[in-house]
């Protein structure tokens, strides 16, 4: 069937060719960039559509007098026509997530997260018809495209601060940094821990760290209404699709060539996520879906009828499937029973070695019978069998039968020679293999050769699959030396990601930093990290975690597995608030008095604040405090300009804005910015 174009597409061809190539990939609009400019409000490509009579007639509606371009449609047309524009083939050319009518791909709004001071946040937004939609703890607000200006610019760091280095003072300054108490800052080796909106801080962070990053683990909201991590845990399904989106896209840009990003997620999303990021990633870079068991069928869980979930998800994505090279990975498995012989003097020649059974051996360790080893043992004789094979894994070996098909023809004599010799040890230096000691004809497997480090200890290994079963949270309360109820993620399970996706110096990030852990981990196992959070238990949880981590913390985790003894330093800043204070204000509010004082706050500012910005479309004088506390906490809320949450760096050379900044501040925000790499 041949393909019917819109008469748009003729009117609009005719009067981009005065442009050149620019709207034009071939002879076909380049649609992409042909949105971008409308929605941008290109002046020439405006005016040049304003010459066009099919446009003027079809996209421009006269109300009171004045005359609306009706952009929105316009681009509409331009994105999802390809045949005759019905509400039923205009999405009939693509698949993919869809909000208010448009294809969320091809969205521009924001979602932003704003917090609730103790962290516990109730929002009430559980149903996507629910015309409320609203709790006075919390608000996720959608800002549309044409509503953003300055929203990701680069934004001003203050209370900077160093942290590390052995110090049990935690406020004390180290070596590193600069004359009069100026933090230096190596962006190629530093740790940095910042406070902030993630999304806002990720784009200021780009100038810097765009294609840098190995490795990205984030653990998000699930959107579940069940989120310990003080996010909101239950926005409206579109919300939570735009909120990813924004996060995702820029997270994309921050990877290198070679990196990926890791998201945990449970079963209630995955299956939107995965479309949302096919859309971002490319499909082609989905590397995998792993299984992750979180827990055990006990308990409350299996009390409601039907399948009990122990599992959560973890999604895989690389930058670019060409470049992305994995490390191999093991997970510990059962010894292998098959090791069943004991040399009883290994330290001696090999040609006076004695043989016996392992477990005789054993038997003979334990001062027991081995008829009576299971009886006296109980339960631990499979542990203590197993920690007494380990232990002598020099000398545990089994017999093999060499195949003369697979090996040389100096091996194949020295078999055959056994053979004929068999009460004979025969031995064959193999240079950069295991060498050979055989004896009637067979030939000695040791188990110390069988073994891998897993986790900081030896063990038989066998590479990791998609399902992880071994990564239980046991003991987590403990990891870290710091409380955060149902937000914190095993050290095993975050070491298994980045040991699987980077390497040793690599610079890995997360950006719902929660409790800290990938941090913790990436500091332990000589990684370069990078944590965002806005919440304020930064400050008694996750920062506290993270000194822990320096000071030498051997409670829980994989302290004991990876040896650490602590060292090391990082930074800790924070997005410098404008209309993030009062905002933070205006949610703290808990009477109609205290909001009253907020707003007028936001009007004539502080000592040390500047007035809010207030929303253009705001008018102040229309406030109706009669319509009470909630209301009017929504409308506070919904006026400040969101532009406006933190101050910009290109602000700080105003003088209302330095004059707010310390020096040391001040100084670290040029070297940040302008120092260069």
């Amino acid at each position: 069937m041949a393909k019917i174009e819109p008469k748009i597409f003729d009117e609009l061809k005719t009067a981009l060719v005065s442009f050149g190539d620019k709207y034009f990939v071939g002879e076909e609009l380049n649609r992409s960039k042909l949105t971008d400019d409308l929605r941008n409000y290109d002046e020439a490509l405006l005016s040049k559509l304003f010459e066009v009579d099919f446009i003027m007639q079809h996209f421009i509606k006269e109300v009171a007098g004045q005359k609306i371009f009706q952009i929105e449609q316009l681009e509409e047309a331009v994105l999802y026509n390809d045949y005759w524009d019905t509400s039923y083939t205009k999405y009939e050319n693509r698949v993919g997530l869809a909000s208010k009518g448009k294809f969320l791909q091809d969205s521009q709004d924001v979602v932003l997260d704003f917090p609730f001071k103790d962290g516990v946040l109730t929002a009430s937004m559980t149903k996507e018809d629910n015309e409320d939609g609203y709790d006075d703890a919390f608000l996720n607000e959608v800002i549309e495209k044409n509503e953003i200006d300055r929203l990701f610019d680069k934004k001003v760091f203050v209370n900077v601060k160093r942290f590390g280095d052995n110090q049990a003072d935690s406020g004390q300054r180290t070596a590193d940094s600069l004359d009069n108490g100026i933090v230096s800052f190596d962006k190629e080796k530093d740790n940095l821990i910042i406070k902030g909106n993630n999304l806002l801080t990720l784009h200021a962070l780009s100038n810097h760290y765009a294609g840098k990053v190995k490795s990205i683990f984030i653990d998000p909201p699930y959107n579940t209404g069940n989120d310990g991590f003080g996010y909101n845990d239950s926005f409206k399904h579109s919300s939570w699709l735009t909120f990813m989106k924004n996060r995702l896209e820029i997270a994309r840009e921050l990877l290198s060539n070679q990196g990926s990003i890791t998201i945990a997620i449970d079963y209630n999303e995955l299956g939107y996520l995965l479309t949302l990021a096919d859309s971002i990633f490319g499909k082609e870079n989905l590397q995998n879906i792993i299984t992750v068991r979180r827990a055990s069928a006990s308990g409350a869980k299996v009390i409601n009828p039907g399948v009990v979930t122990i599992s959560d998800y973890l999604v895989v994505y690389s930058k670019n499937k060409s470049q992305w090279k994995p490390n191999k990975v093991f997970a510990a498995k059962d010894r292998d029973n098959r090791y069943n012989q004991f040399i009883k003097n290994v330290s001696s020649h090999y040609e006076s070695w004695e043989f016996m059974p392992l477990l005789e051996a054993f038997a003979e360790s334990q001062g027991i019978k081995k008829s009576q080893l299971k009886k006296e043992l109980g339960e631990a004789f499979d542990r203590k069998l197993d920690e007494f094979a380990y232990e002598n894994a020099d000398s545990v070996f089994r017999w093999v039968s060499l195949d003369e098909g697979q090996i040389s023809q100096e091996a194949r004599a020295l078999k055959h020679l056994s053979k004929d010799n068999p009460d004979k040890m025969y031995y064959m230096e193999r240079p950069g293999y295991n060498d050979y000691y055989m004896k009637n004809g067979k030939a000695m497997l040791f188990m110390r050769e069988r073994l891998i480090d897993v986790d900081g200890k030896l063990a038989f290994g066998t590479a990791i699959t998609d399902i992880w079963d071994d990564v239980l949270p046991n003991d987590l309360h403990n990891e870290g030396g710091v409380s955060f109820k149902k937000g914190k993620k095993p050290e095993k399970l975050v070491r298994r990601i980045l040991e699987l996706t980077s390497n040793e110096n690599d610079l890995v990030m997360d950006f719902f930093a929660g409790s800290g852990t990938t941090g913790a981990v990436a500091h332990k196992i000589n990684r370069q990290w990078i944590l965002v959070e806005q919440m304020d238990y930064i400050e008694d949880v996750l920062k506290t975690r993270l000194l822990n981590t320096t000071n030498g913390d051997r409670t829980a985790g994989i302290s004991k597995d990876v040896a650490w003894q602590g060292g090391g330093s990082f930074v800790y800043a924070e997005l410098f608030p404008k209309n993030m204070g009062y905002l933070q204000d205006v949610i703290h509010a808990k009477n109609l008095d205290e909001l009253k004082s907020v707003y007028e706050r936001m009007l004539a500012g502080t000592d040390t604040t500047e007035p809010a910005d207030i929303s253009f479309r705001a008018d102040l004088s229309k406030i109706d405090w009669l319509q009470g506390f909630d209301e009017n906490k929504r409308l506070l809320v919904k006026l400040l300009d969101k532009n406006g949450l933190y101050y910009n760096f290109s602000e700080i050379d105003d003088k209302n804005v330095r004059d707010l900044i310390s020096d040391e501040d001040y100084t670290f925000n040029k070297n940040f910015y302008e120092g260069g790499d």
